[in-house]
């Protein structure tokens, strides 16, 4: 199942997409300003391009796994992109992507931090769903 994940922050949206098997995550360009008419255009576009089964957007939690003034905002965001998109659109904790974004281009990752960040979420995304279903594939 290929599915198309986005780090959503007010500068920039970090973007990813699996293959169509689900296995492999690769980054995608950056989308500027995704809240904005352009930006919202622009992810709409990735969705048409890649048709994904299912656009993930990134929850960030707070520490203790609450939900705070970001969460609030992708949440909002995720519903703004349900209007728009023919994809159904899920939200994932992405706590910790980040830093792992981070981590990745301190070892010689060759993309932008938001769009390793969305890599990484659709990571764990992706293993998740491989241990619910007991899929080892």
């Amino acid at each position: 199942m290929r599915v198309l994940a986005l780090d959503h922050g007010k500068a920039r949206c970090g973007c990813a997409v699996s293959d169509p098997s689900g296995t492999l995550v690769t980054p995608l360009a950056a989308v500027e300003r995704p809240d904005s008419p352009d930006g919202m255009r622009e992810l709409e576009a990735l969705v048409a391009e890649y048709a994904p089964q299912e656009v993930l957007v990134g929850l960030p939690l707070l520490e203790s796994g609450k939900e705070g003034a970001q969460a609030a905002a992708a949440r909002a965001f995720a519903g703004r992109l349900r209007g728009r998109v023919d994809a159904p659109v899920c939200l994932h904790d992405e706590r910790y992507t980040t830093r792992q974004a981070r981590a990745s281009i301190a070892h010689g990752a060759a993309s932008n931090v938001d769009s390793l960040a969305a890599a990484h979420l659709l990571e764990a995304y992706l293993d998740a769903r491989r241990a619910q279903t007991g899929d080892g594939s």
